[in-house]
């Protein structure tokens, strides 16, 4: 591959350096030396950071600008769940876990978020997809609230966290759907 076309696949195998291409604040000195570091452009160790600068600003020409669209959710909370391990047989009774949850928030694999435990549940409800659960798990972590669960199928999006973050996690869930980065 190129020199080009390598970079190109760095700042695509990096997120945030694609999102600050695509924003138009990316410092493309800076980002070229710390991704001929990160991302061994050069092989050798000797990487000419100049032409990746140039390689990034020309990426940058070819990317839709950055732009975030409000997603029409209801947010509520719900306390005093919890994540237990288990399953549920066919016929619905008890499996191995011992689960005797009628109706789970979320469950993934073995994995379900039941009615009783010490942590707390922040339901999204309507306009939600992945990009939205991507957004609100980023916006999370920057203000550091631990997820314990997280998924988003149909029109509801749900989060597990800590029953201190529960409040910080409603606003920002709010903030977070208020502005989901597009395509």
């Amino acid at each position: 591959m190129s020199l080009a076309a390598d970079t190109r696949e760095a700042a695509r195998a990096r997120p945030f350096v694609l999102d600050a291409l695509r924003a138009g604040v990316l410092n493309h000195s800076a980002a070229a030396a710390w991704l001929a570091d990160e991302a061994d452009l050069g092989g050798d160790g000797d990487a000419d950071t100049d032409a990746i600068a140039a390689a990034l600003r020309r990426f940058r020409e070819d990317l839709p600008a950055y732009a975030t669209a409000e997603r029409g959710a209801s947010v509520s909370m719900r306390s005093g769940v919890g994540v237990v391990e288990g399953e549920r047989d066919a016929e619905g009774d008890r499996g191995a876990g011992g689960l005797d949850d009628a109706d789970p928030l979320l469950r993934v694999g073995g994995a379900t978020v039941v009615p009783e435990g010490r942590e707390t549940a922040v339901l999204a409800t309507g306009d939600v997809d992945a990009r939205a659960l991507a957004a609100v798990l980023r916006r999370l972590a920057a203000v550091d609230v631990d997820v314990a669960a997280a998924g988003v199928a149909g029109d509801a999006l749900v989060v597990v966290v800590g029953r201190r973050d529960g409040a910080t996690a409603v606003r920002t869930v709010e903030d977070a759907l208020a502005a989901v980065p597009n395509d």
